[in-house]
């Protein structure tokens, strides 16, 4: 075997090895996650529970919740500061069933009377829930 011949062999085997294992850049660039979009998902998140929030504040603050609330003598800004106090799994609970009791309302599923029943079941559960965290 010649010296080319041997320089052959040994140039092809670098490169072989080269393409095969491709270095350590190369793959943690495809794994990693941008700073940009780190950021995105922790804005997102946080604005999840917020928007939670507001939506169960807006069922409360509708004319009909805050007669009823009125009517059975529960305080509206204890509700609100119960609401304040949820985990965010209890919030997204709670404001998919104000959300639900809306829009059942609004097509005609449920009558005054029954929203009503609704609200004042929502505001004991906030309620005993703050009791219980403080």
């Amino acid at each position: 075997m010649s010296l080319w011949d041997s320089c052959r062999t040994l140039i092809a085997c670098f490169l072989v090895a080269l393409f095969a294992f491709p270095s350590q850049n190369m793959l943690a660039q495809n794994h990693v996650v941008s700073p940009g979009e780190l950021q995105q998902q922790v804005v997102a998140s946080s604005q999840v529970p917020q928007h939670n929030i507001q939506r169960i504040n807006e069922f409360f603050s509708s004319a009909l919740a805050q007669k009823a609330l009125h009517d059975h003598h529960i305080d509206a800004t204890q509700v609100k500061a119960a609401v304040s106090q949820l985990s965010d799994e209890e919030l997204s609970k709670i404001a998919a069933r104000t959300d639900k009791a809306q829009k059942d309302f609004a097509a005609g599923a449920i009558t005054d009377h029954l929203l009503i029943l609704i609200v004042i079941a929502i505001a004991v559960v906030l309620i005993i829930v703050l009791a219980v965290k403080l």
